[in-house]
């Protein structure tokens, strides 16, 4: 019984870092759960978000680091670019792979044939600051989330492309209020899964 309690001790002493972690981790955007799924275990962790600027200034960053020199990141920023450009960007014009999904107007996307994933994450955004009357001149502007895994990661393949996208979705959720766009923040719990795509 002594045994048990000592392994048992020894075994949380090397694994709880995450799980001391807050329920919700940078700026409370991001469910603990998620980073668990995501991180593999580790001695210690820690959090840390920060966001700055407004308008086309606007950048929400965060990063969740373990012990064992595992780092989930993520950060969101407003840009110029259409849907269609968005994508591009990840998929063929890149010479890459990629799976999408998407939610009315909220797209998701992660890269199939890199070594540690990359997701991405669309909302169509309109700062409070711009300007009355420029109509499309400038065209269409979005906030666009990423993130991506460096070190190790729990999970690989499709589950690793479907926790990065879910980080960077629950990221972009936050972030939407914060950079104030116009118009409702309607979001649905989650986007489509990929699957085993």
């Amino acid at each position: 019984m002594i045994l048990v309690l000592v392994c048992g001790g020894l075994f949380l002493f090397f694994v709880k870092g995450l799980y001391l972690l807050p329920d919700k981790v940078c700026e409370a955007s991001v469910q603990r759960d998620l980073v668990i799924r995501t991180l593999p275990q580790a001695r210690a962790a820690d959090e840390w978000a920060d966001h700055k600027g407004s308008g086309q200034n606007f950048m929400f960053d965060c990063r969740v680091s373990t012990s064992g020199h595992s780092i989930l990141s993520g950060g969101v920023s407003l840009r110029e670019s259409s849907k269609a450009d968005w994508a591009a960007g990840y998929g063929s014009s890149a010479g890459t792979a990629v799976v999408q999904t998407s939610a009315g107007r909220v797209a998701g996307l992660a890269q199939v044939d890199t070594d540690h994933g990359v997701a991405s994450v669309y909302v169509p955004c309109v700062s409070k600051d711009a300007k009355a009357g420029r109509g499309d001149a400038a065209g269409p502007r979005a906030l666009v989330a990423e993130a991506s895994v460096t070190g190790k990661s729990r999970v690989s393949g499709a589950a690793l492309r479907q926790a990065l996208t879910d980080f960077a979705y629950q990221l972009i959720r936050h972030a939407y209020a914060l950079a104030e766009c116009k118009g409702p923040g309607d979001f649905p719990g989650q986007l489509p899964r990929y699957g085993d795509r």
